[in-house]
């Protein structure tokens, strides 16, 4: 310990510039942890939202980053006349050495400015998707949602995703400006049943269901046609008709809230199975195999041996 102690005093005996620098490095280093300290208390005593706190307190690391190395590079680049060519020398040496870092630095300042989406948004970029759950310099992470689960509900999994991957891959973001998805629900009746009476049924239950949807939806839509070229005729629920192999297909399309999509189906599903139920004349459709005998059900034009006249 004392051979250490000599040795750091013989070294800031003979290098006093150095020793002055790194002083004023220690110095800076704790103002700034000190003005952050007290900001941070401020903040947590005006501001009582979660959500809100925390964006604050990531504002005001990365301020205090930022201001910490554009103070600390004059200190120790001193003998570079101009701040720019400093920052200049720096950027092109991480271009070369540090691509997917620069990149996602880039990803993260694409992600800061133009937002695609913030903490809370429920996105999918690539195969992952989830609910973004923070926001770093160099990846952005998200509570996933979906794979082996059903209808969009979270699988307790996080993901860690570099931020370069703005700049790649195709990016959705379920509930940016637009907070609602479309949604749809296909009921297969038999071609026997009464498949009027059937879509009428549909429609008076999913009217019934999300029609609490639908103002907030019209607001949205005015406040979305500002920044994109968002043309929605009608936000109102709607049932297809279609002809398929197995009976009569009735689909469902609707509004629903990206978070609640699995619990709005299953009130659809139960309001429709209990509506179902008390019909003789509707019946649900399913792949069967029907046996035809020619001979006995035929007409009798088609019966080998059997004329029409009789």
């Amino acid at each position: 310990m004392n051979e250490l102690q000599d040795k750091i005093a013989e070294f800031m005996a003979t290098s006093p510039a150095i020793t002055y620098q790194v002083l004023e490095t220690i110095g800076v280093i704790f103002i700034l942890w000190l003005l952050r300290f007290v900001a941070v208390r401020i903040v947590q005593k005006k501001i009582k939202d979660s959500k809100l706190l925390y964006k604050w307190r990531k504002n005001l690391t990365y301020i205090t980053t930022i201001v910490g190395i554009l103070v600390l590079g004059q200190v120790w680049f001193t003998a570079i006349d101009s701040l720019g060519t400093f920052l200049g020398l720096v950027s092109a040496g991480l271009a070369i050495a540090l691509k997917d870092p620069v990149s996602d630095l880039a990803g993260w300042l694409l992600i800061i400015w133009r937002k695609p989406f913030d903490i809370g948004d429920r996105v999918q970029i690539g195969s992952s998707k989830g609910d973004v759950i923070d926001i770093r310099v160099f990846k952005f992470t998200i509570l996933e949602i979906g794979n082996w689960v059903d209808a969009d509900q979270s699988t307790g999994r996080v993901i860690h995703v570099p931020n370069h991957k703005v700049f790649v891959e195709d990016l959705a973001n379920y509930t940016s400006d637009f907070e609602f998805i479309w949604n749809e629900i296909q009921v297969l009746i038999t071609f026997e049943s009464d498949w009027k009476k059937a879509k009428q049924i549909l429609q008076e239950v999913v009217d019934e269901k999300v029609q609490g949807f639908i103002e907030n939806a019209r607001e949205q839509v005015k406040r979305a046609e500002k920044s994109y070229l968002i043309q929605y005729r009608y936000l109102t629920p709607i049932v297809y008709t279609n002809v398929q192999d197995s009976g009569i297909s009735l689909t469902v399309r609707y509004l629903s809230d990206p978070r609640k999509r699995r619990s709005t189906e299953q009130v659809l599903w139960e309001g429709i199975l209990e509506r179902f139920s008390g019909q003789d004349d509707i019946d649900f459709a399913y792949p069967t195999i029907r046996y035809y005998d020619n001979s006995t059900e035929g007409k009798a034009g088609t019966i080998p041996g059997k004329s029409k006249n009789g």
